[in-house]
């Protein structure tokens, strides 16, 4: 084992063989038993179909888990595949493949998905008997287990015209990538919470006076909330769909372990009132950036810029919609169902708090459930206390030999050879966070949203946390996914330690215009909470200032 970070707390092996990176921008934290089970075939699956659908030189990526933290590795492909692989990546462009899978996950993926999220919800499983709640928690499991490979599918329709967009105008101007993907701002509205749900309760709250005075009261949130759901109105009604939608996604990371958003009524109900406010975002200058940027472009590659920024800006949406609506989602409908099998255990004895069920494999849950054994509430319990104790942090980067150099593309025929590259920059910018020196009161990352913005920091350290956080906020903490974009509107800013400019927490604060720095590294840990913060999205430095 090699680590480049002798100050790890932790001491792991290898998944496997070979060589096996540190994911913190997705798992910043231990997963649970369930899911370490449930994500790894589910993974692979997805990311060899994309790597074979688009002829691509690798065979998808696997993920091991060591002590509960989260490694992977890129897989070849086969040599025998590679011909056939070849002839296939030099459709990629020419075709623009990407659309036939937007046009799938639009038409069929998506909508389907949908259905079979509310189909599960339906039901209440604190009705059913033990041998009926077995049942349920394992279709449940079988979903999420669909739904983690979906997203996965999709990876590379969402990453392809994007990198391949950074990849040429790059080399046409010299501009930094965090210059360039501004232009994909407005492209994305799932990023910024948009949906039909939320402009219909924008409007039913606009025209709705009696349910106005109920969401601006200041009663327990949890109730409010179910008042607003059984108000007799077009507001009521409107409430009711958009807790349908986001209710069950879990609000922050891809474990069953992390809450969902109706869990945390009093940050979803701030997020509502903000929503519905008519506040406006900050006005996006994207037409003029596009203006200023094209004319850097030599004249002969003035229409191919266009082009290119076009596709990038069509499937742009894909990086964020294909987990809100596929694994996250399924993640929390997942969850409801082991919380209720916790609490049925907590009334027989059997377990100290209905959330210890999280940390039980879906086999240990079902003989919980059915009185056919499992683990003690004790070793449970101890489950709990072990990965709330240790961040990604605490462990080292790399395991297993020396990670091998880039592969070498200039010498690859010309179609594979822009596939490879455009997927590598595209990979490179999610998980690739700042290498330069933080100073005392300054911490340099990654310019992910441009701006400058003075706020009281939030450290958060998970969503337990973001009944915490007030409006104007800036949110420090380690990465965020997609679904977190449901309480941006609280924040003046967001700053992570983890994470490059096409991270998720990039992504949504471009789409909602607030300044945004990733990838600093330490700012979690040297940042404390409620400290005044500049977070100069322009530079990606962020200050202490007071």
């Amino acid at each position: 084992m090699t680590a480049s970070n002798t100050s790890t707390k932790l001491s792991l092996d290898p998944p496997g063989p070979g060589s096996w990176e540190q994911d913190p921008v997705h798992f910043p934290r231990p997963m649970t038993r369930y899911y370490q089970e449930v994500h790894p075939p589910a993974f692979r699956k997805g990311t060899n179909d994309f790597a074979r659908f688009y002829g691509m030189l690798i065979d998808g990526l696997r993920v091991g888990y060591a002590k509960g933290f989260g490694y992977s590795q890129v897989l070849s492909a086969p040599e025998a595949e590679i011909p056939q692989r070849f002839q296939r990546a030099e459709q990629v462009f020419a075709q623009k493949l990407w659309r036939e899978q937007l046009r799938d996950w639009d038409e069929n993926r998506k909508p389907a998905a949908i259905a079979k999220h509310r189909e599960l919800q339906l039901v209440d499983p604190d009705a059913l008997s033990d041998a009926e709640l077995v049942v349920y928690l394992t279709r449940c499991r079988d979903h999420h287990s669909a739904m983690i490979a979906q997203h996965m599918g999709f990876t590379a329709g969402a990453m392809l015209p994007t990198g391949d967009f950074l990849a040429h105008v790059g080399d046409w101007t010299g501009l930094p990538p965090s210059d360039l993907v501004a232009l994909m701002r407005g492209s994305a509205e799932v990023s910024a919470g948009g949906s039909d749900e939320m402009e219909r309760l924008k409007k039913a709250f606009a025209e709705g006076l009696s349910a106005r005075k109920i969401l601006a009261s200041d009663g327990d949130p949890a109730r409010t909330l179910a008042e607003l759901r059984s108000h007799a109105s077009e507001a009521g009604a409107a409430v009711s769909g958009y807790l349908d939608l986001v209710g069950n996604r879990l609000i922050d990371g891809f474990d069953i372990a992390e809450p969902t958003a109706i869990e945390i009524p009093d940050a979803l109900l701030r997020s509502i009132r903000v929503t519905v406010s008519g506040e406006t975002q900050a006005a996006s200058d994207v037409d003029a950036r596009t203006a200023e940027i094209r004319a850097q472009v030599p004249a002969a590659h003035q229409v191919e810029f266009d082009e290119l920024l076009g596709e990038a800006r069509l499937t742009y949406r894909l990086r964020d919609e294909r987990g809100v609506y596929s694994d996250i989602w399924a993640a929390g409908i997942m969850r409801r169902a082991a919380l209720a099998a916790g609490r049925r255990l907590v009334r027989r004895g059997r377990l100290g708090a209905p959330e210890h069920m999280l940390e039980a494999t879906l086999d240990e849950m079902c003989a919980l459930v059915a009185g056919a054994g499992g683990p003690t509430a004790d070793e449970l319990a101890s489950r709990a206390a072990y990965r709330a104790a240790y961040t990604a942090k605490d462990v080292p980067p790399f395991l297993g030999p020396p990670k091998p150099p880039p592969p070498d593309l200039s010498g690859l025929p010309p179609g594979v050879g822009r596939l490879m590259r455009a997927i590598f920059i595209g990979l490179g910018h999610i998980f690739g966070s700042s290498e330069a020196q933080n100073e005392e009161t300054v911490f340099y990352g990654i310019a992910a949203s441009k701006g400058i913005y003075e706020g009281p920091a939030r450290r958060v350290s998970g969503p337990s946390e973001f009944g915490r956080i007030a409006k104007g906020d800036v949110l420090i903490t380690e990465s965020t996914s997609e679904a977190f974009n449901i309480l941006l509107p609280l924040l003046g800013g967001i700053v992570t330690d983890n994470g490059g400019l096409l991270s998720h927490a990039a992504i949504v604060a471009r789409e909602y215009g607030i300044p945004g720095v990733v990838g600093t590294r330490e700012a979690t840990e040297r940042i404390a909470d409620g400290v005044r913060v500049r977070v100069d999205g322009d530079a990606g430095e962020v200050t202490v200032i007071g």
